[in-house]
This record gives C-alpha cells, structure tokens and sequence, in this order.
C-alpha cells in the first residue's frame, strides 16, 4: 500500500504496471488474506499498525477482485479506469500542437505499438493500453530471465519513453488541479 501510494504520486505508468502485477500476486495466493498476511504484510511490516493498515488494503483489493470477477484474469476497475483517463489524456496530447516533443515520442512509438497490434490480433485495445501490456510482458520475461531479443529490448526503450513523458504529463496536471482545488476554498 505504501510502496502503491509513493509510485502513485511519482508515475502513474510505474503504479499501473505494479498494480497489475500486485493482482497477479494476489491471484497467486488464490485471493486467500492469510497467505497474503503470510507471505506479504508480516516479513514486511514491523508493527501491529501498519500489518493491520496494509493488511485491510490488500483485502479490500481482494473484495474487489472477486467483486468484479477477475480472479483468474483481467484488471480491477480501478486499474482500466486509470486506462482510459491515460487514454484521453494521450489523445489529447496528440491533437496539441505545442506538444511536438510527445507527437514526435508518440510517432516514434507508433511501428511498435503497430507490430505489438498485429501480433496480439486485437486491434480494439487502445494504444495506451497496449503499451502497458507490452511492458507487463516484458517485466515478466526479464522475472522469468528468458532470452529477451534486441528488437523487443529497442521497442521496450521507445515505449518506455513514451509512456515516461505521458506520465510526466499527468503528474502536472494533477499538480495543477490539485493547486486550482486549493485555490478554490
């Protein structure tokens, strides 16, 4: 919880990636709060406090899972939610022309999300989203330490750019709406 609010506030794209692999983890404990406590919150945690704060955090993420049927795959509404705002937010990036620095990133990235499309045969997914799902897969190859090719490797650094400006990008509108909001009392 702790290590999900830090990334939060420091990059969203690093949040999602550990959110999905936090639901991966948790699936892993067949959504069961005592292997959680187990193998999660009591070697991590010194007190009594923080085991019982992170341990209600991990089983309301729990709830929610069985909640909204992605126990054994998918994402918490939540993390899709995220998908889409970071959807809207890179569309409309690309159709500001004083953003030349991520229009240029973004048609840089454009082949491989592309390549990434067509391999998937999924043309609906966003862009964005695609992005995510090819970095995730990349994270859990380099877990599983599998040959990971140079082309993948070249198009996991263009994608990486990317979605590093476009989470810069977040953050400083959610700095700035965050001013106006104290602004506004």
């Amino acid at each position: 919880m702790l290590t999900a609010r830090r990334k939060k506030q420091e990059s969203i794209a690093e949040y999602l990636l550990y959110m999905w692999q936090l639901e991966d983890i948790l699936r892993s404990c067949a959504l069961n709060i005592d292997r959680v406590r187990q193998l999660l919150v009591d070697p991590a945690y010194e007190t009594e406090e923080e085991r019982k704060e992170v341990c209600d955090w991990y089983e309301g993420l729990i709830m929610m899972m069985k909640a909204e049927g992605v126990q054994k795959e998918g994402h918490l509404q939540i993390n899709k939610n995220l998908i889409a705002d970071l959807t809207d937010l890179h569309l409309r990036l690309l159709r500001n022309p004083q953003e030349s620095e991520y229009i240029g990133t973004y048609y840089g990235t454009l082949p491989h999300i592309v390549a990434l499309r067509a391999k998937s045969g999924d043309r609906e997914i966003p862009e964005i989203e695609t992005c995510f799902t090819a970095l995730y897969g990349y994270l859990l190859l380099r877990l599983q330490q599998r040959d990971i090719s140079g082309e993948t490797q070249s198009a996991v650094r263009q994608i990486t750019r990317l979605l590093r400006l476009l989470s810069r990008k977040y953050k400083t509108i959610e700095e700035e709406n965050d001013q106006q909001m104290i602004s506004n009392r």
